[in-house]
This record gives C-alpha cells, sequence and structure tokens, in this order.
C-alpha cells in the first residue's frame, strides 16, 4: 500500500522549507497553511490560488486524509468516542468532550501502551508503534471537520494529550504536534487550553520543562508511596516516586506554572483517609492540584471497582483539610465505552 506522509506533520516553518527545497516559493507555504487549518480543505486540488505545479507537488508526496472513521459513539452527555482506523490498519481512540468553557478533544500518541498500569484499558493491547505528528493532529481535524459538518459554527477551544499511549514515550512526535496546533494563524489553540498528561517520565519531565511549549503538565501519580504504587504502575520499579517528585520539583522551579496531580481512585485500594494523609504530606507546599478521578471499570481488570461517592468525598475534604488544592473530575461518556482504551480493545476482539 502507499502511504504517503500526513502533511499535518510539518510545521509551517517545516512546510515553507520543504516547497523551497522542492522549487516553490516559501511563501506559498501561507496559503496552502490557511487552506489546512481555516479553510479545512481535504483535498490539494481545492487550494485554488495555489500554484497548480505546487498542488501537484504536494499530492504526489503528502496526503491529508490518512485515518478513516471506523466506528463512533455518542453519550448522552454530548461526549463522542471516535475510533480512527490509520493508513496500516491499526485503530485509535480520540474523544470529544463539552464542557462549560468548551469543546475539548483528547488525542492518541501510541497504538498500543508499554506503561503497564494494572487498572488502564490503555494498556490491554502493548504498544505496536508511536503515531507520527501528522497522525495526532489529524484526531483534531477529523473531530473540528465533524463539528464544521453540523453547521453550528462550533470550534474546538481545548486539547488533552492524554488518550492511549504515554505521550513522553513518543516526544519529539508529540512536540510537532503541539506547534503545529498552537500556530497563530492555524487552529490557535492557546498553550493555556493544553495540558499533556504523563505517567511519570522524569527526564522527559525536565526537558518538557526546558522547551518552548509552555502547555499544561498533569502527571498521574494514582498512589501516595513507592510500595502502593508499584503494585498498581509497574513504572514505578524504574522511576520511583522520589525521582519523579524531584522532576516535578525541577518542572516548577522552571516553569512556576501549576501541575495537576492526576488520582484515579480504587475502592479498597487507594482511597482511604490514610492514603490521602500520606498524599498531603507528600505533596507538602508544591504548587499542584490534585485531581480526583472516578474510576470507570474495566472488564479484563475485575479486581478494580470504583470507589464509593462517600469515599471520594471523605479523601477529598482531607486533602482540603491539608490545604492541598484539589478537585473531583467532572465524568463524561459513562453511558459509552468511557474508559481510555476500552473502544480500541473491544472492536479488535471481535471476529473478523
Amino acid at each position: 500500500m502507499n502511504q504517503r506522509y500526513s502533511i499535518y506533520g510539518l510545521t509551517k516553518d517545516r512546510l515553507a522549507a520543504w516547497l523551497l527545497d522542492h522549487g516553490h516559493k516559501k511563501g506559498r507555504a501561507e496559503r496552502v497553511w490557511d487552506w489546512l487549518y481555516r479553510q479545512r480543505v481535504t483535498d490539494f486540488q481545492a487550494m485554488d490560488d495555489v500554484n497548480a505545479e505546487c498542488r501537484a507537488v504536494l499530492a504526489e508526496h503528502f496526503a491529508v486524509e490518512t485515518l478513516k472513521e471506523h466506528t463512533r459513539q455518542e453519550s448522552v452527555d454530548g461526549t463522542i468516542k471516535f475510533l480512527f482506523q490509520l493508513q496500516d490498519g491499526n485503530l485509535i481512540e480520540t474523544v470529544l468532550m463539552r464542557h462549560k468553557f468548551g469543546l475539548s478533544v483528547c488525542v492518541t500518541t501510541q497504538v498500543g501502551c508499554n506503561i503497564g498500569c494494572s487498572f488502564c484499558a490503555s494498556g490491554l493491547l502493548k504498544k505496536s508503534r508511536d503515531l507520527t505528528g501528522g497522525e495526532i493532529v489529524e484526531q483534531v481535524m477529523k473531530v473540528q471537520l465533524h463539528l464544521d459538518r453540523k453547521g453550528r459554527g462550533e470550534k474546538v477551544t481545548h486539547i488533552v494529550v492524554m488518550g492511549i499511549g504515554e505521550p513522553f514515550d513518543n516526544y519529539d512526535n508529540m512536540a510537532d504536534f503541539l506547534r503545529v496546533i498552537q500556530d497563530p494563524k492555524g487552529l490557535a489553540i492557546g498553550p493555556r487550553h493544553i495540558t499533556v498528561s504523563t505517567s511519570g517520565l522524569a527526564d522527559k519531565i525536565t526537558e518538557f520543562a526546558d522547551s518552548d511549549l509552555q502547555v499544561n503538565l498533569a502527571v498521574s501519580l494514582h498512589a501516595p508511596n513507592n510500595e502502593l504504587r508499584t503494585r498498581i504502575m509497574k513504572i514505578n520499579r524504574a522511576i520511583p516516586i522520589e525521582k519523579l517528585l524531584a522532576a516535578i520539583d525541577y518542572y516548577l522551579e522552571k516553569t512556576n506554572r501549576r501541575i495537576t496531580i492526576e488520582y484515579i481512585l480504587l475502592k479498597d485500594v487507594n482511597d482511604g483517609k490514610e492514603h490521602a494523609l500520606e498524599l498531603a504530606e507528600l505533596m507538602g507546599d508544591r504548587l499542584v492540584n490534585v485531581n480526583l478521578i472516578p474510576y470507570n471499570p474495566v472488564d479484563e481488570h475485575a479486581q478494580y471497582q470504583r470507589s464509593a461517592q462517600e469515599s471520594v468525598l471523605a479523601f477529598y475534604d482531607v486533602l482540603k483539610k491539608q490545604g492541598v488544592s484539589c478537585s473531583i473530575r467532572l465524568e463524561h461518556g459513562t453511558d459509552i465505552d468511557a474508559a481510555c482504551g476500552q473502544l480500541r480493545s473491544k472492536q479488535l476482539k471481535l471476529p473478523s
């Protein structure tokens, strides 16, 4: 199969350089960029004010559409989960969520995941490859095109990089994605409206702190001590909490930007008041917000159950009384395959 590179994988500067290398004026990059991200055309031939020879060479080397919609689930709360098929046949998930503050898209960065969190549906299928920057950008474009077809003038306003995979394990492609979607003459999604989540790759957190990306950072902690975190997140064997906290402290000192600490509450595992007290002591006076996340049960991880509402509220109360900034995540799509990776794993288990 002829698999052309996604045009969405190029930043504007790289697009301009590519055009120059292929005998075309760098300035044409501005027009192509506008057609892609403002006019949102999906065919190079529709770019009618771009030189015909330029359109032809772009079409020869690049594709605008490399993802096909395979399955779509829509929730009563407006959440939409898309299952997209890549050119090589692999499946990935992308989610559109409606909030009071705007429309948020959660993107996937890898086909499968190798982090191995014992409660997570994403890791049920091991990583087979990284997504390209273009494949990550195209997820946002597919969702935006879906909104465009509705004719309501709605636009994607926020991005969370929290789908299948570990974003920092695909760092360079993720960084290209972030630069493309932030471009002020393109999708123009501001850095304060973008959050990247990591399971705790300490060296990449420090690299992220030193970068020019300036988007929000979330760290999946899910336990207040090494013994428990190692039991539910195998990454803790290689990167224990002490090493992770050192990277977090470096990030906070370098950027002075608040970090979100993600904490999924698992019934009778990490949701006791003693865990809340230990977590509060661990966080100390760091510039963080602990985001408490109700668990979406996964059939293959039946040993884990959702914490009772009373336990969630009690955990929250303990943190607040200890002076820790915290919140309880508002749930989306609970009537569909809410857990990240669930829809994909179910589809792949269907008989062909």
